[in-house]
């Protein structure tokens, strides 16, 4: 019903760009909130220069630490001497 009193209101053409350009905005909408990979460098790693394996037992970084990035966490997150 709606529909059918805008196409009276404004055309068919004027409706179908409507359309197209709300389509294009929630298009555009989705596009950009949906998750992506990250690919953010670790904040420690770029401070010291070290890998993230260096601190951590996975080589890719995060969960268990090594006795190095035990160490380093105990010396205030600066690399122990």
């Amino acid at each position: 019903m709606a529909i059918a009193n805008m196409q009276k209101a404004f055309g068919t053409a004027a409706l179908c760009v409507a359309v197209g350009v709300g389509a294009a905005i929630l298009a555009a909408g989705i596009t950009l909130v949906a998750p992506s990979t990250a690919q953010a460098t670790p904040a420690y790693a770029s401070q010291t220069g070290l890998a993230c394996g260096k601190c951590h037992v996975n080589p890719a970084g995060g969960g268990p630490n090594t006795a190095f990035g035990k160490a380093f966490a105990a010396n205030g997150h600066k690399v122990p001497k």
